[in-house]
Order: structure tokens, then C-alpha cells, then sequence
């Protein structure tokens, strides 16, 4: 009788699931197809999961992943750089890499914020966060007092959060500069409410970064978990789906089936199952599909987001069957997995260049925080929190800005009628006395900052994704992002296969979670913990 080979079935076509493809597949070639029967089933009808590269108004652009962070020993970097993904005669997003030290910063009222006010407070706020980090301290040691006062507050640091830590910053930050408190910098601004304005800013510039929608859900002590690649922050020439396209080249076509959703995981060890041609076999794991079919599994590697996940432990869903071990959900559960969005609008009404050659400026947003009646009545409250909007390049009348939890939730359930009219005038306000970045006209209606068109991400919305990445959620740590990546059964016998169920995607790595480079190496780990299972490597 011949040998059956061993069916492993990969869920999800993002670049953890490719990643484990090309592995295994590399493997089994040079083998002449002779280890394993591998495929990949996405449920969507294209491959590359967060990463989308798109074009809007003659531009490229990231509708997902962006950034390469950081460029020594990365292995994007280096797939990017093989497929020459670094050379473009177009020019495409973030091509000038951040355009930060070209950046004005403006309240909702149009007032122009002094820069070494912004810079006092950008300094002291990213001492904080790299003390978070575990990346040092001021001088004088302000940050380990801020964490002391707060400890004598709440007893210990155990559920500290991340908003917490920053607020007592803020607070000592005023100490700092009690003099200064009461002057009068604007109309209707103190120097107090306009430092907690700026302040605030990056807070919200952080919730990108993050995806926590509070960061006050943000665990202090998990921060100092994550951390990137050494070097520059890229973003690619040619898209980020290039890296996707240089990882699924490899792959024989059918390999990847498109379309296919799975619904169920049956996982029971000492079933007997039939095989679809009607005999008997023993793969431990059948899988459903949403058009009814159904497939059979010796392992199967699941890459599905961890928004996904948590779907699939809540409201009896059954996602799984028998459902996952405890450790497993309580991971899940206690892990934070936010909404980030980007939307992009169209500059139809570009005025003349400023000194560096922009249309539009690459705009940090003030707003006011403690007194909801000095609120601007026109300004949404759906773009209130949102701190940046920018040209994608320079000269591009492509314009960009980001969105974070419950604000990108609602930006996405609106009509586009409804967010060009409520950005076109939330600009006109921010920039109603600049001479620079709006029409010269005595007309009202005529100056006002208009756009024409947009293009949006709906992650959160999108069942296939429900959220755009992993944070360490106040009350989880590394080791829930350790068990994420537990393979099940955790406990084998004679009766029960191993490795029926892996786990790859950002939130199952310790240190690079939220990461595509995160994403590839769990994608690596996993391909590599079957190759080991079957003798195919010596050292892993």
C-alpha cells in the first residue's frame, strides 16, 4: 500500500500563511512533491490579508501596512530588496519617508501653534514613552517619580496603564512649568489648555501606532515586550503587495484557493473520519467551508486575525469544535485588538506651494480637551481625535489621515458625501488663516478647503479581519502572546496526533506583534515546527 502523504491545510493567504506555504512548499519540491499534500485557503478573493496596495487619484497607496520598521536583519527589507520593490520611476506613499520636521501644528480655531512649545512637549512625551519602553530615563529621573507617585496611588504597577502613566506626566510636566500655567496664548487658549491640546495630540498620533482606541486599555509594563528592526523605516516603491506577489510566486497555481471561508475546525483526535471519496481515514482534523464542503487535515496552520478569533470564542459561534482549551481563550480574550484606518481624499482645490513645494501642509491637529463648549460645533466629533492629515508626497493633492477605534468604526459607516463635507470643512477651519494652504478669495465659499473623491479601509467592518492588529491589553502580558502561538493538542498521546492545530500571525509573536515582519516569522516558525515534527531539518 503506498504511503499517504501527510495533508496539511493552511488558513488564511496574508503573509503568515504565504510565508508558511513557500516553506513547506520549497521543502516538499525539492522532494520531488513526495512529503506532504499542502494548500492554502483563503476566504477572501485575493491574497495578502492587512497588506493592500491600491492606486487613488493617479497614486499609489497602502490601504493596510505601510512601514517597514526598521531595515537591519528585517526580513521584508530583504525580500523587498531582492524583487528590486525599492525602484520606482512613479512616485508612491510616504516616498520622502515621515514628513515630520516640515510639520505646522493648528488648533480647530486656526491659531498656529508655536513650534518650540510643540517640540517642549513632543520631547518630554517620547521620554515617557521610551521609559515605557525600557529605553531610559530623564536626567533628573522624572519619569521613575512619575511611576513611584502612581504606584503610591494604586498600590503597585501591576495594571498600570500606559494613558495613566502619561496623564501623571502631564501633570508633572505643569509643575515643571507652573509659572507659565495662566498665560494667555490665544483666544479662548490658556498656555494650560493649549500644552494639554498638544499633549493630547500625540496621544491620539499613539493610538495609531497602537490600534488601543483608549490608551488607558494599553498595558505599561507589556510595552516593554515589542521591538522592531534596527535602522531606517521604509515604506516600498513598488507597494507593499510586491513582497506578497515575491512570496506567492513560488507557489503552483491551485495551490491557493481563493474563496473559500472557513466556517468550522473540527478537531477531535480519536474520530475516524470519511475521506471525501468515501473511504476511511484518520486525519484528525475536518475542516467546514462556507459553501458547504468540507476538508480533511493531518495539521492545519491557522492564520486568521486575532479579531477573528475572538469572534470565533464569543456568542457560541463554534468556530472551533471541541472548543479551544482555556489557556487558549483566556489569551484571546485578555490580548487588545484594535480598528486603524486610513483614509485618503482628493484635493480638488490645491492653492499655491508653500517654501518646501506642498499644496497641503502635513498637519498636526490641536484640540480643545477639558471644555466641551469651546468645542468647534462643525468640527465632527467622528475627526476629533483623529491628529494627522497629510499629503502622501510632497507635491500630491492626494491627501492622507489616520483613524483609531470608535472614530474609525464610524468613519467607516458613513456614506462619502457625508466624510468629504465634514473633513472639507473641518479643514477649512483648522486652516482659515493660512495664507499658504488655502484660495486666495474674498468669497467664503470660494477659500473653503474642499475634496472630491476618497478611499477608505474598512478593517473593522470586514469579517475577514475585524480589527487591524494586536496590543497588549491592560491585564494581558508576552505570555498570553506566548500561548497564542501554543500549538494544540498541548498534551499528546498514543491516541492523539500532534501538531493538529498551529497558530501564525502578528499576535502570536512575543516581541513583533502587530508587525508584518512579525507576521512572516510566526509564518517561518510554524512551517519550520512541522518540518522539524517530520525530520525534514536538523535544527530549527
Amino acid at each position: 500500500m503506498l504511503r499517504q502523504k501527510p495533508k496539511i491545510v493552511i488558513i488564511g493567504a496574508g503573509i503568515a500563511g504565504l510565508t508558511a506555504a513557500k516553506t513547506l512548499y520549497t521543502i516538499t519540491e525539492k522532494n520531488s512533491n513526495e512529503l506532504f499534500d499542502l494548500c492554502v485557503v483563503e476566504g477572501g478573493n485575493r491574497i495578502g490579508g492587512r497588506i493592500l496596495t491600491s492606486e487613488f487619484n493617479g497614486d499609489q497607496i497602502e490601504l493596510g501596512a505601510t512601514w517597514i520598521h526598521g531595515i537591519e536583519g528585517n526580513p521584508i527589507y530583504k525580500i523587498a530588496q531582492e524583487f528590486n520593490s525599492f525602484q520606482s520611476e512613479k512616485p508612491w506613499e510616504c516616498k520622502e519617508g515621515k514628513l515630520i520636521d516640515k510639520s505646522v501644528t493648528i488648533t480647530e480655531d486656526g491659531y498656529q501653534v508655536n513650534s518650540s512649545l510643540v517640540e517642549s512637549i513632543s520631547i518630554f512625551y517620547n521620554k515617557m514613552l521610551k521609559f515605557c519602553s525600557g529605553k531610559g530615563d530623564f536626567q533628573d529621573g522624572i519619569c521613575r517619580q512619575i511611576l513611584e507617585s502612581l504606584n503610591l496611588e494604586n498600590g503597585n504597577a501591576k495594571n498600570l496603564s500606559i494613558g495613566s502613566f502619561l496623564k501623571k506626566g502631564l501633570e508633572f510636566f505643569w509643575d515643571l512649568k507652573i509659572d507659565q500655567e495662566n498665560v494667555q496664548v490665544f483666544d479662548n487658549w490658556s498656555r494650560k489648555s493649549l500644552e494639554e491640546g498638544v499633549f493630547a495630540m500625540f496621544e491620539n498620533i499613539n493610538r495609531h501606532y497602537s490600534s488601543a482606541d483608549d490608551l488607558g486599555t494599553l498595558d505599561f509594563n507589556g510595552e516593554s515586550e515589542y521591538c522592531n528592526f534596527h535602522g531606517d523605516e521604509m515604506t516600498i516603491a513598488k507597494g507593499y503587495s510586491s513582497v506578497i506577489e515575491a512570496l506567492a510566486s513560488v507557489l503552483p497555481d491551485g495551490l491557493i484557493q481563493l474563496g473559500r471561508k472557513v466556517t468550522k475546525i473540527e478537531w477531535q483526535s480519536d474520530l475516524i473520519l470519511e475521506n471525501d471519496d468515501g473511504g476511511t481515514g484518520t486525519k484528525p482534523v475536518k475542516l467546514h467551508l462556507s459553501d458547504g464542503s468540507v476538508m480533511y487535515a493531518d495539521h492545519v496552520i491557522v492564520t486568521v486575525s486575532l479579531g477573528v478569533l475572538k469572534k470565533g470564542i464569543r456568542d457560541n459561534s463554534a468556530m472551533f469544535s471541541p472548543q479551544l482549551p482555556s489557556f487558549k481563550t483566556e489569551a484571546i480574550s485578555r490580548l487588545g485588538f484594535g480598528v486603524v484606518d486610513k483614509l485618503f481624499l482628493k484635493l480638488s482645490s490645491p492653492s499655491t506651494h508653500d517654501d518646501n513645494g506642498m499644496i497641503f501642509p502635513y498637519l498636526q491637529m490641536v484640540y480643545h480637551q477639558s471644555d466641551s463648549k469651546l468645542f468647534h460645533p462643525k468640527v465632527p466629533l467622528w475627526i476629533r481625535r483623529t491628529a494627522l492629515i497629510y499629503p502622501i508626497y510632497p507635491n500630491s493633492s492626494t491627501i492622507v489621515s489616520w483613524f483609531a477605534g470608535k472614530e474609525a468604526l464610524e468613519m467607516e459607516s458613513l456614506d462619502d458625501e457625508e466624510i468629504i463635507d465634514g473633513v472639507s470643512t473641518t479643514m477649512s477651519f483648522f486652516l482659515a488663516n493660512s495664507k499658504q494652504f488655502k484660495n486666495n478669495s474674498d468669497s467664503a465659499a470660494e477659500s473653503r478647503i474642499k475634496f472630491s473623491n476618497i478611499l477608505r479601509c474598512k478593517w473593522g467592518s470586514d469579517p475577514l479581519f475585524l480589527g487591524s492588529y494586536t496590543y497588549i491589553a491592560v491585564g494581558s502580558s508576552g505570555d498570553d502572546l506566548d500561548a497564542m502561538a501554543e500549538p494544540l493538542p498541548k498534551r499528546i498521546s498514543k491516541n492523539c496526533p500532534p501538531l493538529q492545530i498551529l497558530f501564525a500571525g502578528e499576535a502570536t509573536h512575543r516581541s513583533c506583534y502587530s508587525t508584518t515582519h512579525g507576521a512572516y516569522l510566526t509564518g517561518l516558525r510554524e512551517a519550520n515546527r512541522l518540518l522539524k515534527h517530520f525530520q525534514c531539518v536538523d535544527d530549527v
